[in-house]
């Protein structure tokens, strides 16, 4: 049923804060108020309904914080859990990593080896689904069968096989490792692969060799739509389109528990907390446990100068400073991050290595924030560049495309 549209004056306000520590560690932040006030400012500007934020510079924290309501009248709070999306992208590409230093597997390493009857897996390597250069068709953007299908009903459970039956038997956009587009594709058979290699579960080698040594205790995998308690509700006007709501009419519905089997590899599916965001900007954006070659690997931008735009392909990019793709990270002028959006809630998760410093947010968003189709920005990139500015001016992040 809609829901009434309503003001975002209206959307009422809580605030709660963790303690927060000066460079010494000896008392108060004094950067933490004004970072606050860019929260509030940015929820009544962008039309956000809740905003969760925690900044941290050499381990010590700046801010923790919730500001907004999760549900009409329940205060989101520091401690919420939500589904954290392309973040487990680099937990994957860490994870190949890993595999490549100790023998397991090559980023050379033809597709075929491990998945033979895969259509197109004899011209691909490994690297390149991590890099997103095989030239693969997404099955997500720019898919109409797709989007009819997943929003007819968002609970329904996909398996790995009916993700890549709606992209992988078209022909390659490209000869793979000649240009770069976004597709939830390669990293489906990029989990799938490794699985395969490693002959074990994608959930289990992510936890002992990624999430365990990171200290990640709030990130968990899950094949169901749970989401563990307390959850941060989200809400969404994106199906409008889809089911045909008229302009005029207001629509806006829950979408906290829509299923996710979508996003990624299942067994990299998970949920997740803002100190867990937190922590994945620092020990991946570090690259704490890679190898130093890995770790220039993971955060190269070799791809600047090498791809285009291209007809039929809505996810093609020219790769520069705004945006390059390394492996499973993306890298904004000097800084390294993550940033998913989908069913309602946005987020990011972002390091500057010169600074040592480390910034997460995740937001969700109030009626006012979809257009008339429904569409929505990924508002956390805006909280996330302001926040980066105020702190770091000096390394401000680039607009965001």
């Amino acid at each position: 049923m809609p829901v009434p549209r309503r003001a975002a004056g209206a959307l009422a306000v809580a605030l709660l804060l963790t303690s927060c520590t000066g460079p010494s560690g000896s008392g108060p932040d004094e950067r933490a108020d004004s970072i606050l006030q860019i929260v509030r400012d940015t929820m009544a500007e962008a039309h956000l309904r809740s905003a969760i934020v925690r900044v941290t510079e050499n381990g010590r924290e700046i801010v923790t914080g919730a500001v907004g309501d999760s549900m009409t009248g329940i205060p989101a709070t520091p401690d919420m859990h939500f589904r954290n999306g392309a973040v487990a992208i680099s937990y994957v590409a860490t994870l190949l990593l890993l595999l490549v230093e100790d023998g397991t597997v090559g980023l050379d390493d033809r597709l075929s080896r491990w998945l033979p009857d895969v259509a197109h897996s004899d011209r691909v390597t490994l690297g390149q689904l991590a890099q997103m250069t095989s030239g693969y068709h997404d099955y997500v953007i720019g898919n109409d069968a797709f989007e009819k299908v997943l929003y007819a009903n968002p609970f329904r459970a996909f398996t790995p096989d009916e993700l890549l039956d709606f992209a992988v038997p078209e022909p390659l956009l490209y000869e793979p490792g000649t240009n770069w587009n976004y597709a939830h594709t390669n990293y489906v058979l990029l989990g799938l692969a490794l699985e395969k290699a490693t002959g074990r579960r994608m959930a289990d080698l992510l936890e002992e060799r990624v999430l365990g040594p990171l200290g990640l205790t709030g990130t968990r995998a899950s094949l169901t739509a749970e989401i563990p308690e307390p959850a941060l509700h989200a809400f969404t006007s994106e199906r409008r389109t889809a089911l045909g709501i008229p302009r005029n009419t207001g629509f806006y519905e829950e979408s906290t528990f829509w299923n996710p089997s979508w996003t990624i590899t299942h067994g990299a599916i998970q949920t997740s907390t803002i100190t867990d965001l937190e922590a994945t900007a620092v020990g991946i954006g570090s690259g704490e446990l890679l190898s130093p070659e890995s770790y220039r690997r993971m955060i190269s931008t070799d791809l600047r100068g090498r791809t285009r735009t291209q007809p039929g392909c809505p996810t093609c990019l020219v790769m520069d400073d705004r945006y390059t793709y390394g492996l499973g990270i993306v890298i904004s002028g000097d800084w390294l991050l993550q940033d998913p959006m989908f069913a309602g809630l946005g987020a990011v998760e972002a390091y500057l290595p010169a600074r040592k410093l480390a910034i997460a947010v995740a937001v969700t968003f109030a009626p006012e924030a979809f257009d008339a189709k429904g569409d929505y920005p990924n508002s956390a990139q805006t909280l996330f560049a302001r926040i980066a500015a105020r702190l770091a001016p000096e390394d401000a992040p680039p607009i965001p495309r």
